[in-house]
């Protein structure tokens, strides 16, 4: 049978977002008395959520990632980030000019290792991923992506931003051609020219917009010099924001789209279609969303306020005086402040995961099929990389995934 010729295979996802909900919730809640570490559980959890619900050809992934190795990994790398936070410390006592470089040498140093942890935390992410029992690993050289990928990003940033195709396309296909499914080795057919054409298209639509519409707002007093911004400037600079947005999610469909196109195993073939309107539709619940939550906190803390600002009202008139004692000498509002602040990155943080990650990983698998799944019914499987000690570097600069 040629795999060309075979009726593809959907891959379907039945989370819901009630139940992740439900679960976030519960995990925020016991970050607090655990000093944050129940994070690592409730990143295993949440991982599981996503792949026991992603199905393809009726048969869910598995994730058999745990708590404990998330833990050890962050554990390890508090063996680098010890040192860093002493060298800023160091850079901290020094002059001005010695602050600033040392300052800047750090931060290509952090540049760097975060391609390296990209690629370990993905490495983590495959090696405890299974499908029909049949478990993923990656392969390749963790230092050897990060070195490709911090000297792409300088070719980036010498470009003006122009290079991007070349690495980005450079980048995926360097993931994949090191990624296996038991036996098997992936395969990448892209190439910077699927990315080329709405990459530049981008580029020259959002140069324009900001030259014309970021430049007209500015004229008009969107940002003036001295008093209160002009609302016609602020229209127009706003108006051109998020056309440039808006740009910005287009071209990122397409390089989702192509890229995870790209992908082969054998003669099994990844198709997966992202619309932008799709994306901007993920965006705008997660703005609404956002909007609703942040009402019902701020209704609460008006009614907490009220409960502190009742004895400022004597004689049916407020007396300022009166409040701000009350506020200064209450404990109970300072912690109710400090509630108030962690309510608000939670919220934040929810919404985030429930309309952006979830909805992200929803588009994704519901846009997927898959040609040719009959030629890994003989895949032989390969044992699980008990060397990897979690993603703990990944996790302190905050490029993991899911």
């Amino acid at each position: 049978m040629v795999w060309g010729q075979e009726r593809p295979v959907p891959v379907k996802f039945t989370g819901k977002r009630g139940e992740l909900a439900a679960m976030l919730l519960r995990g925020y809640v016991l970050l607090i008395p655990t000093i944050g570490l129940y994070r690592f559980w409730l990143t295993t959890w949440k991982r599981r959520f996503y792949w026991a619900n992603t199905e393809i050809d009726g048969d869910p992934l598995e994730y058999t990632g745990n708590a404990i190795q998330l833990l050890l990994g962050f554990l390890m790398a508090l063996a680098v980030f010890v040192p860093l936070y002493g060298l800023f410390f160091y850079l901290s006592t020094q002059s001005s000019e010695a602050a600033i470089v040392g300052y800047s040498g750090v931060a290509v140093l952090v540049w760097f290792l975060m391609g390296y942890a990209i690629y370990r935390a993905r490495d983590f992410r495959l090696s405890r991923t299974l499908w029909r029992g049949i478990r993923c690993d990656q392969g390749g050289s963790a230092w050897g992506y990060a070195i490709r990928r911090f000297f792409w990003s300088l070719l980036v940033l010498a470009t003006a931003g122009l290079a991007y195709p070349f690495m980005a396309a450079n980048l995926w296909a360097y993931r994949y051609r090191h990624s296996w499914y038991g036996d098997r080795q992936f395969g990448f057919t892209g190439s910077w020219r699927q990315l080329a054409r709405p990459f530049y298209v981008s580029y020259v639509a959002i140069a324009l917009i900001a030259a014309a519409g970021l430049g007209t707002g500015w004229a008009m007093g969107g940002v003036p010099v001295s008093g209160v911004p002009s609302v016609g400037g602020v229209v127009v600079m706003v108006i051109a924001v998020a056309l440039i947005g808006l740009l910005v999610l287009y071209y990122q469909s397409r390089e989702i789209s192509r890229m995870f196109s790209s992908v082969r195993l054998g003669q099994a073939a990844l198709a997966v279609s992202v619309r932008a309107r799709s994306l901007v539709g993920q965006y705008v619940l997660f703005g609404l969303a956002l909007a609703g939550s942040y009402v019902v906190l701020a209704i609460g803390g008006l009614v907490v306020l009220g409960s502190v600002a009742s004895g400022a009202f004597a004689g049916g008139e407020f007396d300022l005086q009166v409040f701000m004692q009350n506020l200064q000498g209450s404990f109970s509002v300072l912690l109710a402040i400090v509630f108030g602040y962690l309510l608000l990155l939670g919220a934040f943080s929810l919404m985030v995961e429930l309309f952006l990650g979830l909805g992200f990983w929803k588009l994704v698998a519901q846009g997927a099929s898959i040609t040719g799944l009959d030629s890994l019914r003989d895949v032989k499987a390969r044992g699980e990389d008990a060397r990897l000690g979690g993603e703990g570097l990944a996790d302190a600069l905050n490029v993991g995934a899911y």
